[in-house]
């Protein structure tokens, strides 16, 4: 992972660049706030960005937030003001870590934000199939189309293919097109100019440029808009793209792996999804089988996950009972692997002893059931807008509150999600938080 340090720290910035880099992080050093945004406005990008408190934190955060910089903030300093660390965790700030850095408290925060390990944790000979076929395209340029159920691990398989290619020193930047507004995802991909557009503050690189010499995801590519897909059709062909608001051609060096939840051909079909950017992006296919279809990879990625997030809470070490590792391999997982992890990261918690039972994963908060039991809350009586409403609520609190999981275990678009979250705050229906 990247990680970008603003600020002296005082004094021990390499203390704390030494300690990430022992976890097999790559440390930038920039000396104050504007400096951190300049960086991350050209594309030099971070995975994580460590802030010195005595800074203008508060600034540092505003301004990620407005020119939408997704990129989790830790701030750090030594005997600091608690109101001060508290407004810099009000403002966005993820975590708060005390100076001079402990390596193990630094350890958790890099894995807490680090994404999945490359190894793709499996015992399913259907999956190793898969992975060595993977492992055989990798080296080659040319661009991959990898498809499944949502959930299925799609972005884990990239992941696993860029470094297992000849650009694996260079950055993998992944963006979901799904969870992006229409409006603001031109931007986002291509970047823009500095008064472009209403709060273009600055010059800023877009993804294509961030991943130059690398590798671009495209997460949920058929949820890109036809007008876009256009412009995305010549970046694929002619590897050149144009800023919003520039007026010279960026020519880019990339390779592209998209991805999709969706019936592809179905989609060109309805003319939702050009035919001939699907060629493009469609050299290689590879398409990951459902969770229910491969259950040899429940057990190894179940005990991943206790053991993964039995570490990041800091708390003793968990094993699954006999009869909890047959009740998740019984279990259908329309959420798949997410739902999977999910689940059992919730377990981890409710677990006040040293071994997970069923109950622990699938309690009333656990996974959603399809079929009947006595415990099933009584529908008669109730208006269809309020079942929805309950389900949705309960499906967020499922997904520990990730709209898109949430929005693909219910059949609906994210767009559509939001529209209803929308609709429940401003009707005062709900106080959710995740509203």
């Amino acid at each position: 992972m990247r990680l970008l340090i603003v600020g002296s720290l005082n004094g021990y910035v390499s203390t704390a660049a030494k300690i990430a880099i022992s976890n097999g992080a790559k440390v930038s050093h920039v000396p104050d706030v504007e400096a951190g945004l300049e960086s991350l406005r050209s594309g030099k990008g971070a995975d994580l960005v460590m802030v010195d408190l005595a800074l203008d934190i508060i600034k540092f955060l505003s301004a990620l937030k407005n020119e939408r910089i997704v990129i989790p903030a830790v701030a750090c300093g030594v005997n600091p003001d608690p109101e001060r660390a508290a407004e810099a965790i009000r403002a966005g700030a993820k975590e708060y870590v005390a100076l001079p850095p402990d390596p193990e408290l630094i350890a958790a925060v890099l894995q807490a934000v680090t994404k999945e390990d490359i190894q793709v944790i499996h015992s399913d000979h259907k999956t190793k199939q898969i992975l060595d076929f993977a492992a055989r395209i990798a080296p080659s340029e040319a661009n991959i189309l990898i498809t499944g159920e949502s959930g299925t691990g799609k972005e884990v398989m990239a992941n696993f293919i860029h470094h297992q290619s000849k650009r694996k020193d260079r950055p993998f930047i992944s963006i979901n097109c799904a969870a992006i507004p229409e409006n603001l995802l031109e931007s986002e991909l291509f970047g823009h100019e500095k008064g472009s557009f209403t709060g273009a503050v600055a010059r800023r690189v877009g993804k294509f440029e961030e991943a130059s010499g690398g590798t671009l995801l495209l997460d949920e590519v058929t949820e890109m808009h036809p007008r876009l897909q256009a412009k995305l059709l010549r970046a694929v062909q002619e590897r050149v793209i144009d800023r919003v608001g520039g007026t010279s051609p960026v020519h880019i060096d990339i390779r592209i792996i998209a991805t999709s939840n969706r019936d592809m051909l179905e989609a060109v079909k309805a003319q939702e999804f050009r035919e001939d950017l699907y060629f493009r992006l469609n050299v290689v296919n590879i398409h990951m089988p459902s969770l229910r279809e491969r259950t040899d990879d429940i057990e190894p990625l179940s005990k991943h996950f206790v053991q993964k997030y039995c570490n990041l809470n800091m708390i003793t070490q968990k094993k699954i009972s006999p009869s909890a590792l047959e009740s998740l391999k019984a279990h259908s997982w329309p959420g798949n692997v997410r739902e999977l992890e999910n689940s059992i990261h919730r377990a981890v918690l409710m677990e006040e002893g040293e071994t997970i039972i069923p109950e622990d994963i699938f309690g009333l908060s656990g996974p959603i059931r399809a079929e009947k039991s006595e415990s099933s809350p009584i529908l008669v009586g109730k208006k269809v807008a309020e079942v929805e409403k309950e389900l949705i609520l309960h499906t967020l609190d499922h997904c520990l509150g990730n709209r898109t999981h949430a929005a693909n275990i219910l059949g609906i678009s994210i767009r559509t999600l939001r529209n209803k979250l929308k609709e429940y705050s401003t009707s005062g229906m709900s106080s959710s938080g995740y509203l």
